[in-house]
C-alpha cells in the first residue's frame, strides 16, 4: 500500500504544481483504508464461519461439488474453504493454495481454472488503483471500460452459481463455460500489467494499447477486445486534442497531452534577442505522443499554436471543419482531419497578420523607410536637425531631445503620412557596430562569455557611433518582426547611417574648399591633391551607398515582397 500511496502523492504534487490555481480532487482516505471495498482477496482474514470438513474424507462426487462451490467464490475474489489466495509479492501474479488431500483428477482441472481467478485479481486491482484521480483521464476511461467487461464476467459467474444451486454444474461444465472468458481476462490482465510496469499515463497508455491491438492482428477476437478498450481510453485524450486543434485551447489537468504549456511572457519578444517564446511557449512531450499520431505531432503542435495566437488577440476562433476524432486502426482518418484543421488555422493566422494587423504595410512603410533609409527627405531633415547633438559623447546626449527632433523631422517630411510613424523610437547603443556584430556572432559559442564580459569599448562613443532607430512592434506581429529581426535591421541601418554621415562630411569639405578659389593660381596648386583625394573619397562613398541600396537591398526587398504576396500558409519559419 505504501508505494502506491507514495506514487499518488508524487503525481498529485506534480499536477498541483502545474495547475496552481485549481488543485486536482482527491478520494477520501477511507477509500484506501477499507480493503473490503476493493473486490480482491483479503489475505489473512477468514470469511467463513463453517467448520471445514477434511476434503480427503469425502467421496469423489462430494469433493467435486464442494470444489465447484469454492471455485465460484475464488473466481470473484473471495477465499474458499479448500482454495485460498496467497499474499502478493511485488507485481507478481496471484498464486493459490489447494488442499493437499484433494483428489488428483479434480486438482488437475482446478489448476487449469485458477489462472482465470488470478487474472480477475490483477484486473480488479488495476481498476481500483487507476480510478484514483492522480492517474489521469485516459487511465480512468480504460479502467471504466475494463469495469464494464468485469460486470459481464460477474453476470456469467452469477449464472454459473444459479446452475450450481440447481445441481446442474459439474467441474467439467464449469471448465467448459469459463473457456471464452479465460482468454478475455488473460488479455485484460496482460494489459493491466503492462500499463503498471511502464507507469503509463495519457498518450503513453494509448501507445501501449495501440501497439497491443496491432500485435493481435491474427487473432480477431483479441484484436476486437483491444480495439474496444483503446477506443474507450482514447475518448478523453481526443477531447483534449479536439480543443487544441479546433480552438487553440489546452485543458489538460493531469499532464497527459502531447502538447505542454509553459508560462512565458510574450512581451519579452520585443526586448530579448534570444527570446524563444514561439518555440518554448508550447512544446511537444515526446512520451505523451500516441504512436498512431507520431507522424502528425508537429502539425498538431503548429495548428493549436496558430489558433492560440489569434485567441490571445481577443478573437474567438472555432474551426468550421471540426469533426469528432474517433480512434481507428486506419491512420488516414486522423491525417485528413488534422490536415484540414492545420490548413484552416494557418489561413486564419495568415489573414489576421496580413489584413487586420497589416504586416506588409509595417514592413514596407516603416521598416524599409526608416531602417533601410528609403525615405530620403526625412533623413535630410533629421540629420540637419540632430547634427550638433549627435557630435556629443553618448553620455552627454539627452534622449528626450533627440526624440523631440525625430518627431519634428517626421512631421516636416513625407513620412508624416505614415500611420505607424509613432512606433519609431531612438536607441543609443552601448557598443559600436563592430562590437555589436561580434556579440551576435558569439551567441552560443565558447567566446560568448568573454565577449559579453569585456569592456564595451575603450573610447567614448559619440552619438553618431551609438545612434540607431528602434521600432515598437505589437503582438502578434512581434512573432515575425521580433528582436532578432529588428537587430539585423538595426545593424544594417547603423552602417548605412554612418556612410551617410561620412558623405555629408565630405560634402561640407567641398563647400569649405570653395574659399580656396580666392587664392592665387600659384597657391591653388597645393590644394589640387587634396581636392582630388576628397573627390575620390566622395565618389567611393556615394558608389558604395548606391551599390548597397540599389544592387543589394532593393532587389532582395522585391523578392521578399513577391514572396509575401504568393504566401498561402503560415509556415514554421514564423
Amino acid at each position: 500500500q505504501q508505494p502506491l500511496e507514495l506514487t499518488r502523492k508524487i503525481l498529485r504534487d506534480k499536477q498541483n504544481k502545474k495547475n496552481s490555481g485549481q488543485p486536482i480532487p482527491v478520494f477520501p482516505s477511507w477509500v484506501y483504508e477499507r480493503p473490503a471495498l476493493i473486490g480482491d482477496f483479503l489475505i489473512g482474514t477468514s470469511l467463513s464461519t463453517d467448520t471445514t470438513v477434511p476434503i480427503g474424507t469425502l467421496p469423489l462426487a462430494s469433493q467435486e461439488s464442494v470444489i465447484v462451490e469454492d471455485l465460484l467464490y475464488v473466481l470473484i475474489g473471495v477465499d474458499g474453504r479448500y482454495i485460498t489466495a496467497q499474499a502478493l509479492v511485488g507485481r507478481q501474479s496471484r498464486a493459490f493454495s489447494l488442499d493437499p488431500n484433494l483428489d488428483l483428477s479434480i486438482k488437475e482441472l482446478v489448476t487449469r481454472i485458477l489462472p482465470v481467478a488470478a487474472s480477475y485479481s490483477a484486473v480488479t486491482r488495476f481498476i481500483e488503483e487507476k480510478s484514483s484521480f492522480e492517474y489521469g483521464q485516459v487511465n480512468h476511461a480504460l479502467a471504466a471500460a475494463m469495469r464494464t467487461l468485469i460486470k459481464e464476467y460477474m453476470i456469467l459467474i452469477t449464472q454459473l452459481e444459479h446452475l450450481q444451486r440447481q445441481g446442474l454444474l459439474s467441474l467439467q461444465k464449469l471448465w467448459f463455460y469459463i473457456q471464452p472468458t479465460m482468454r478475455t481476462l488473460e488479455i485484460l490482465a496482460s494489459l493491466a500489467t503492462s500499463v503498471d510496469k511502464g507507469e503509463c499515463m495519457g498518450g503513453s497508455t494509448l501507445s501501449l494499447l495501440h501497439d497491443k491491438t496491432f500485435n493481435y492482428t491474427g487473432d480477431s477476437q483479441a484484436q476486437e477486445l483491444c480495439l474496444y478498450l483503446t477506443k474507450a481510453a482514447s475518448v478523453p485524450y481526443f477531447e483534449i486534442l479536439e480543443k487544441w486543434i479546433y480552438r487553440g485551447i489546452i485543458n489538460d489537468p493531469y499532464s497527459e497531452f502531447m502538447v505542454e504549456e509553459h508560462e512565458l511572457q510574450k512581451e519579452k519578444i520585443q526586448e530579448d534577442y534570444n527570446d524563444k517564446y514561439w518555440d518554448q511557449r508550447y512544446t511537444v512531450v515526446q512520451q505523451q505522443i500516441p504512436s498512431f499520431l507520431q507522424k502528425m505531432a508537429d502539425k498538431i503542435l503548429s495548428t493549436g499554436k496558430y489558433l492560440n495566437v489569434v485567441r490571445e488577440c481577443g478573437r474567438d476562433v472555432t474551426c468550421p471543419v471540426a469533426k469528432e476524432v474517433i480512434y481507428t486502426l486506419k491512420e488516414r482518418a486522423y491525417v485528413e482531419q488534422i490536415e484540414k484543421a492545420y490548413n484552416y488555422a494557418s489561413k486564419v493566422l495568415l489573414d489576421f497578420l496580413m489584413e487586420e494587423k497589416e504586416l506588409v504595410a509595417h514592413l514596407s512603410r516603416s521598416i524599409k523607410h526608416y531602417f533601410l533609409m528609403d525615405q530620403g527627405d526625412f533623413f535630410v531633415h533629421f540629420m540637419d536637425l540632430t547634427e550638433e547633438e549627435l557630435k556629443k559623447p553618448v553620455d552627454d546626449i539627452i534622449t528626450t531631445r533627440l526624440e523631440a527632433l525625430l518627431e519634428l523631422a517626421l512631421r516636416m517630411s513625407t513620412a508624416n503620412t505614415d500611420p505607424f510613424k509613432d512606433d519609431l523610437k531612438i536607441d543609443l547603443m552601448p557598443h559600436d557596430l563592430i562590437t555589436q556584430l561580434l556579440r551576435v556572432l558569439a551567441i552560443e559559442t565558447k567566446q560568448e562569455k568573454a565577449i559579453i564580459s569585456a569592456d564595451p569599448t575603450e573610447l567614448t562613443l559619440s552619438g553618431l557611433e551609438a545612434f540607431s532607430f528602434d521600432y515598437i512592434v505589437k503582438w502578434p506581429l512581434s512573432l515575425i518582426i521580433n528582436r532578432k529581426a529588428l537587430t539585423r535591421y538595426q545593424m544594417l541601418f547603423r552602417h548605412m547611417f554612418y556612410c551617410k554621415h561620412v558623405e555629408r562630411q565630405l560634402c561640407n569639405v567641398w563647400i569649405s574648399n570653395k574659399t580656396a578659389k580666392q587664392f592665387s593660381l600659384h597657391s591653388a596648386k597645393w590644394f589640387a591633391g587634396a581636392f582630388t583625394l576628397r573627390q575620390r573619397m566622395l565618389n567611393f562613398v556615394q558608389n558604395i551607398q548606391y551599390y548597397m541600396m540599389f544592387e543589394v537591398m532593393e532587389p532582395t526587398w522585391h523578392i521578399l515582397e513577391k514572396n509575401l504576396k504568393l504566401v498561402s500558409a503560415i509556415t514554421n519559419a514564423v
